[in-house]
């Protein structure tokens, strides 16, 4: 199916079969017009298989009829610009370069497994094991004879860094992920004049894990407050309803 296809009532949301389905890099490769070459000393194999993040859609977007939406490139490139302007505070203590680097890898793998969203019904251990696999044929079939494979192992290493989030780098570039999808929705909602309400991500705000990236939620949630107060409407609020089930 094309990314830009009309969405219907089940656009972002996969089928049972689907979700269940014995997922490997294969059933998407298999499907493909143009194959990358694997094992060559060249990367150019490997930058053709990005253009997937190009094209690919963030998914949860389109539940709410935003066809033309951002891609999983859009979203990483405008994660990569926030990490180069951190509070003060965190600045002195963050490898800012690293951050960027981490968050234009960190979801490298949606280009063969895509973008699973939570209504998929596809648990958290699939959903990993299919980010493995992919992150495996990236980085060891596509890069693998490059320059020695120095530069697949960098990037899988930064990936599985960001996985564990247990480093200061990687909790930030977490927080960031976060904030760029809150930035989003606000995005949205002003463009849309209203007429789209998607304030059941409001509840990411509640996951962020840094009092400096706190703050930062806190004026995006303003801001969407002032908007629809602008327009005299209540949105919803996701973010209340995650504390009223806790």
């Amino acid at each position: 199916m094309e990314t830009n296809d009309p969405p219907s009532t089940k656009s972002g949301v996969l089928t049972p079969s689907q979700a269940q389905s014995d997922w490997s890099p294969e059933t998407v490769l298999s499907k493909l017009d143009h194959r990358p070459q694997t094992n060559s000393t060249s990367p150019v194999s490997f930058f053709h298989a990005l253009e997937r993040l190009k094209t690919t859609k963030r998914e949860g977007w389109r539940r709410f009829n935003i066809v033309h939406g951002e891609s999983i490139a859009d979203h990483m490139y405008r994660m990569s610009i926030m990490t180069m302007v951190p509070p003060p505070s965190l600045a002195t203590r963050l490898n800012i370069p690293h951050c960027t680097r981490m968050a234009l890898i960190h979801d490298m793998a949606e280009s063969l497994v895509g973008d699973i969203t939570p209504m998929d019904g596809i648990p958290k251990t699939e959903k990993s094991r299919r980010e493995e696999l992919t992150m495996d044929y990236l980085c060891k079939s596509l890069l693998g004879n490059v320059q020695g494979g120095l530069p697949g192992e960098e990037i899988r290493k930064v990936w599985r860094e960001y996985e564990d989030s247990e480093t200061l780098e990687s909790k930030y570039v977490h927080d960031i992920d976060k904030l760029e999808l809150m930035l989003q929705m606000v995005d949205y909602e002003r463009s849309y004049g209203g007429r789209v309400d998607i304030g059941e991500f409001t509840y990411v705000s509640t996951r962020i894990e840094l009092p400096e990236m706190r703050e930062w939620a806190d004026q995006i949630l303003a801001e969407r407050n002032a908007f629809w107060a602008s327009i005299g409407q209540t949105p919803s609020d996701g973010a209340k309803e995650y504390y009223g089930k806790t």
